[in-house]
Protein backbone atom coordinates (compact mmCIF):
# COMPACT_ATOMS: atom_id res chain seq x y z
CA UNK A 1 0.00 0.00 0.00
CA UNK A 2 1.59 3.30 -1.24
CA UNK A 3 -0.61 5.65 0.54
CA UNK A 4 -2.91 6.32 3.19
CA UNK A 5 -6.53 5.49 3.36
CA UNK A 6 -8.85 7.11 5.62
CA UNK A 7 -11.83 5.28 7.35
CA UNK A 8 -14.18 4.63 9.98
CA UNK A 9 -13.96 1.83 12.42
CA UNK A 10 -16.97 0.20 11.78
CA UNK A 11 -20.40 1.20 9.51
CA UNK A 12 -20.44 5.21 9.55
CA UNK A 13 -23.34 6.41 11.85
CA UNK A 14 -25.27 8.05 8.58
CA UNK A 15 -25.86 4.35 6.46
CA UNK A 16 -29.56 3.72 5.91
CA UNK A 17 -28.63 0.07 6.68
CA UNK A 18 -27.24 -1.68 9.59
CA UNK A 19 -25.22 -4.30 7.63
CA UNK A 20 -21.46 -4.49 6.77
CA UNK A 21 -22.14 -3.98 3.10
CA UNK A 22 -24.40 -1.54 3.56
CA UNK A 23 -21.74 0.04 5.74
CA UNK A 24 -19.18 -0.32 3.03
CA UNK A 25 -20.91 1.62 0.42
CA UNK A 26 -21.62 4.37 2.92
CA UNK A 27 -17.79 4.68 3.22
CA UNK A 28 -17.73 5.17 -0.31
CA UNK A 29 -19.69 7.39 -0.68
CA UNK A 30 -18.50 9.73 1.73
CA UNK A 31 -15.64 9.84 -0.73
CA UNK A 32 -13.80 7.41 2.16
CA UNK A 33 -11.25 4.69 1.10
CA UNK A 34 -11.20 1.90 4.23
CA UNK A 35 -13.28 0.65 7.06
CA UNK A 36 -12.62 -1.61 10.05
CA UNK A 37 -15.45 -4.84 10.90
CA UNK A 38 -15.74 -4.23 14.42
CA UNK A 39 -16.15 -8.27 16.41
CA UNK A 40 -16.71 -6.06 19.43
CA UNK A 41 -18.54 -8.62 21.45
CA UNK A 42 -17.80 -11.98 19.36
CA UNK A 43 -17.40 -12.22 15.66
CA UNK A 44 -20.82 -13.25 13.96
CA UNK A 45 -20.13 -13.46 10.19
CA UNK A 46 -20.30 -16.54 8.41
CA UNK A 47 -17.32 -17.35 5.44
CA UNK A 48 -19.91 -17.30 2.72
CA UNK A 49 -20.92 -13.41 4.72
CA UNK A 50 -17.36 -12.73 5.07
CA UNK A 51 -16.83 -13.77 1.08
CA UNK A 52 -19.55 -11.37 0.19
CA UNK A 53 -18.61 -8.57 2.09
CA UNK A 54 -15.11 -8.92 0.78
CA UNK A 55 -16.81 -8.59 -3.04
CA UNK A 56 -18.27 -5.53 -1.96
CA UNK A 57 -14.72 -3.98 -0.46
CA UNK A 58 -13.48 -4.80 -3.63
CA UNK A 59 -16.51 -3.41 -6.00
CA UNK A 60 -15.89 -0.44 -3.72
CA UNK A 61 -12.28 -0.19 -3.67
CA UNK A 62 -12.68 0.06 0.22
CA UNK A 63 -9.50 -1.23 2.40
CA UNK A 64 -10.79 -4.00 5.44
CA UNK A 65 -9.11 -3.78 8.66
CA UNK A 66 -10.55 -5.80 11.35
CA UNK A 67 -10.73 -5.54 15.43
CA UNK A 68 -11.44 -8.69 17.08
CA UNK A 69 -13.24 -8.52 20.35
CA UNK A 70 -12.45 -6.30 23.14
CA UNK A 71 -12.54 -9.32 25.68
CA UNK A 72 -8.95 -10.66 25.20
CA UNK A 73 -6.48 -11.36 27.61
CA UNK A 74 -3.46 -13.56 26.92
CA UNK A 75 -1.94 -13.42 30.06
CA UNK A 76 -5.20 -14.83 31.96
CA UNK A 77 -4.24 -17.15 35.01
CA UNK A 78 -7.66 -18.76 34.06
CA UNK A 79 -7.27 -21.17 31.29
CA UNK A 80 -10.68 -20.93 30.00
CA UNK A 81 -10.35 -17.37 28.97
CA UNK A 82 -6.88 -17.68 27.83
CA UNK A 83 -8.39 -20.68 25.44
CA UNK A 84 -11.40 -18.36 24.61
CA UNK A 85 -9.20 -15.34 23.67
CA UNK A 86 -6.87 -17.11 20.99
CA UNK A 87 -10.47 -18.79 19.49
CA UNK A 88 -11.72 -15.08 19.06
CA UNK A 89 -8.61 -14.06 17.91
CA UNK A 90 -8.32 -17.03 15.35
CA UNK A 91 -11.87 -16.28 14.31
CA UNK A 92 -11.26 -12.75 13.97
CA UNK A 93 -8.49 -13.60 11.53
CA UNK A 94 -10.08 -16.63 9.46
CA UNK A 95 -13.21 -13.98 8.90
CA UNK A 96 -11.20 -10.96 8.31
CA UNK A 97 -8.86 -13.18 5.24
CA UNK A 98 -12.05 -14.66 3.63
CA UNK A 99 -13.32 -10.83 3.47
CA UNK A 100 -9.95 -10.00 1.90
CA UNK A 101 -9.24 -7.66 5.14
CA UNK A 102 -5.45 -6.70 5.80
CA UNK A 103 -4.83 -6.39 9.53
CA UNK A 104 -6.84 -7.72 12.63
CA UNK A 105 -6.41 -5.43 15.84
CA UNK A 106 -6.63 -6.32 19.39
CA UNK A 107 -5.83 -5.59 22.94
CA UNK A 108 -3.83 -8.20 23.61
CA UNK A 109 -3.18 -8.68 27.52
CA UNK A 110 -3.27 -7.19 30.84
CA UNK A 111 -0.03 -6.96 33.34
CA UNK A 112 -2.32 -8.15 36.56
CA UNK A 113 0.46 -6.75 38.51
CA UNK A 114 2.71 -9.44 37.35
CA UNK A 115 6.30 -9.09 35.69
CA UNK A 116 6.52 -6.87 32.53
CA UNK A 117 8.99 -9.30 31.12
CA UNK A 118 7.39 -12.52 32.25
CA UNK A 119 3.55 -11.11 30.56
CA UNK A 120 5.85 -10.19 27.48
CA UNK A 121 7.13 -13.80 27.29
CA UNK A 122 3.49 -15.54 27.96
CA UNK A 123 2.11 -12.91 24.75
CA UNK A 124 5.11 -13.93 22.92
CA UNK A 125 4.67 -17.51 23.34
CA UNK A 126 0.77 -17.33 22.52
CA UNK A 127 1.20 -15.25 19.66
CA UNK A 128 3.82 -17.77 17.96
CA UNK A 129 0.91 -20.16 18.25
CA UNK A 130 -1.43 -18.42 16.90
CA UNK A 131 0.86 -17.34 14.13
CA UNK A 132 1.66 -20.95 13.64
CA UNK A 133 -1.79 -21.69 13.26
CA UNK A 134 -2.87 -19.35 10.39
CA UNK A 135 0.17 -19.88 8.84
CA UNK A 136 -0.37 -23.58 8.68
CA UNK A 137 -3.90 -22.40 6.51
CA UNK A 138 -2.55 -20.28 4.58
CA UNK A 139 -3.81 -17.35 6.25
CA UNK A 140 -1.16 -14.50 5.69
CA UNK A 141 -3.64 -11.52 7.32
CA UNK A 142 -1.22 -9.56 9.82
CA UNK A 143 -2.01 -9.97 13.77
CA UNK A 144 -1.69 -6.32 14.85
CA UNK A 145 -1.47 -6.15 18.60
CA UNK A 146 -2.62 -2.68 19.46
CA UNK A 147 -0.69 0.04 21.73
CA UNK A 148 -3.07 0.58 24.77
CA UNK A 149 -4.11 3.56 26.28
CA UNK A 150 -3.35 2.48 30.03
CA UNK A 151 -0.30 1.68 31.70
CA UNK A 152 -2.18 -1.11 33.50
CA UNK A 153 -2.61 -2.79 29.75
CA UNK A 154 0.37 -4.77 27.65
CA UNK A 155 0.58 -2.88 24.61
CA UNK A 156 3.41 -0.10 25.07
CA UNK A 157 5.43 0.67 22.03
CA UNK A 158 8.25 -1.10 22.52
CA UNK A 159 6.99 -4.24 23.40
CA UNK A 160 4.80 -4.33 20.46
CA UNK A 161 8.09 -3.38 18.44
CA UNK A 162 10.12 -6.03 20.00
CA UNK A 163 6.95 -8.58 18.91
CA UNK A 164 6.72 -7.40 15.89
CA UNK A 165 10.69 -7.77 15.38
CA UNK A 166 10.49 -11.33 16.67
CA UNK A 167 7.39 -12.69 14.65
CA UNK A 168 7.08 -12.55 11.35
CA UNK A 169 3.55 -11.91 10.36
CA UNK A 170 2.86 -9.65 13.39
CA UNK A 171 2.79 -5.74 13.39
CA UNK A 172 1.50 -3.06 15.57
CA UNK A 173 -1.69 -0.90 15.64
CA UNK A 174 -0.76 2.27 16.26
CA UNK A 175 -2.69 3.90 18.48
CA UNK A 176 -2.11 7.71 18.47
CA UNK A 177 -4.49 8.42 21.07
CA UNK A 178 -4.05 5.83 23.11
CA UNK A 179 -0.11 6.44 23.04
CA UNK A 180 -1.30 10.00 23.78
CA UNK A 181 -3.34 8.91 26.96
CA UNK A 182 -0.64 6.54 28.04
CA UNK A 183 1.37 9.10 28.43
CA UNK A 184 -0.78 11.40 30.35
CA UNK A 185 -0.54 14.16 27.44
CA UNK A 186 2.66 13.19 26.20
CA UNK A 187 3.54 11.95 22.86
CA UNK A 188 1.27 14.96 20.95
CA UNK A 189 3.82 17.36 18.93
CA UNK A 190 5.17 16.66 15.52
CA UNK A 191 9.09 16.19 16.32
CA UNK A 192 7.50 13.23 18.83
CA UNK A 193 5.15 11.52 16.16
CA UNK A 194 7.85 12.09 13.48
CA UNK A 195 10.57 10.21 16.39
CA UNK A 196 7.72 7.21 16.69
CA UNK A 197 7.71 7.08 12.94
CA UNK A 198 11.46 6.96 12.35
CA UNK A 199 11.85 4.58 15.39
CA UNK A 200 8.94 2.00 13.50
CA UNK A 201 10.73 2.71 10.40
CA UNK A 202 14.30 1.56 11.66
CA UNK A 203 12.89 -1.08 14.00
CA UNK A 204 10.83 -3.15 11.41
CA UNK A 205 11.31 -1.43 7.93
CA UNK A 206 10.16 0.16 5.20
CA UNK A 207 7.69 -2.36 4.66
CA UNK A 208 6.15 -1.69 7.85
CA UNK A 209 5.95 1.83 7.50
CA UNK A 210 4.29 1.57 3.89
CA UNK A 211 1.13 -0.69 5.52
CA UNK A 212 0.67 0.87 8.67
CA UNK A 213 -2.56 -0.22 10.83
CA UNK A 214 -3.56 3.10 12.21
CA UNK A 215 -6.21 4.33 14.91
CA UNK A 216 -6.95 7.87 15.64
CA UNK A 217 -9.54 9.48 17.34
CA UNK A 218 -10.04 12.42 20.26
CA UNK A 219 -9.53 11.03 23.98
CA UNK A 220 -10.07 11.80 27.13
CA UNK A 221 -7.17 10.82 29.82
CA UNK A 222 -6.03 11.23 33.19
CA UNK A 223 -2.89 10.08 35.37
CA UNK A 224 -4.13 7.15 34.86
CA UNK A 225 -4.22 6.88 30.97
CA UNK A 226 -7.28 6.77 28.90
CA UNK A 227 -10.83 7.26 30.20
CA UNK A 228 -13.04 7.83 27.04
CA UNK A 229 -13.09 8.06 23.32
CA UNK A 230 -13.99 12.11 22.18
CA UNK A 231 -14.63 13.83 18.96
CA UNK A 232 -11.28 15.42 17.95
CA UNK A 233 -12.29 18.81 18.08
CA UNK A 234 -12.99 18.23 22.14
CA UNK A 235 -9.53 16.75 22.69
CA UNK A 236 -6.02 18.27 22.76
CA UNK A 237 -4.65 15.30 20.54
CA UNK A 238 -2.63 17.40 17.66
CA UNK A 239 -3.95 15.68 15.08
CA UNK A 240 -2.26 18.14 12.14
CA UNK A 241 0.70 17.12 13.52
CA UNK A 242 0.60 14.03 13.00
CA UNK A 243 -1.03 13.96 10.12
CA UNK A 244 2.04 16.14 9.25
CA UNK A 245 4.49 13.48 10.31
CA UNK A 246 2.75 10.90 8.18
CA UNK A 247 3.01 13.19 5.50
CA UNK A 248 6.57 13.90 5.66
CA UNK A 249 7.56 10.23 6.37
CA UNK A 250 6.14 9.00 2.97
CA UNK A 251 3.70 6.80 5.10
CA UNK A 252 1.31 4.51 4.25
CA UNK A 253 -1.62 2.04 5.29
CA UNK A 254 -4.91 2.91 6.59
CA UNK A 255 -5.99 5.09 9.14
CA UNK A 256 -9.01 4.32 11.15
CA UNK A 257 -11.19 6.92 13.23
CA UNK A 258 -12.82 5.86 16.56
CA UNK A 259 -14.19 9.21 17.39
CA UNK A 260 -17.50 8.93 18.64
CA UNK A 261 -18.43 11.49 15.40
CA UNK A 262 -17.10 9.03 13.17
CA UNK A 263 -17.24 9.92 9.63
CA UNK A 264 -17.15 13.33 10.74
CA UNK A 265 -13.83 13.08 11.96
CA UNK A 266 -12.09 10.92 9.59
CA UNK A 267 -13.25 13.07 6.62
CA UNK A 268 -12.09 16.19 8.86
CA UNK A 269 -8.60 13.92 8.91
CA UNK A 270 -8.57 13.20 5.58
CA UNK A 271 -8.82 16.98 4.10
CA UNK A 272 -6.80 18.25 7.09
CA UNK A 273 -3.94 15.55 5.27
CA UNK A 274 -4.59 16.25 1.96
CA UNK A 275 -3.58 20.56 2.68
CA UNK A 276 -0.03 19.11 2.80
CA UNK A 277 -0.12 18.58 -0.32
Amino acid sequence: MKRLRFGTGGIPIRAKGTSTTDGIREVRKLGLEAMELEFVQGVHLSEEGAEEVGRVARESDVALTVHAPYYLNLNSRDQKILAASGKRILASARAGKAAGAQSVAFHAAFYQGQDRKSVYEKVKGHLKHLRAALDEEGNGIRLSPELTGKETQFGDLEELLDLSAEIPGVTPCVDFAHYHARKAGGQNSYEEFLALLETLEDRLGRKALASLHIHVAGIEYGPKGERKHLNLRKSDLNYKALLKALKDKDAGGIVICESPNLEEDVLLLKRSYARFG
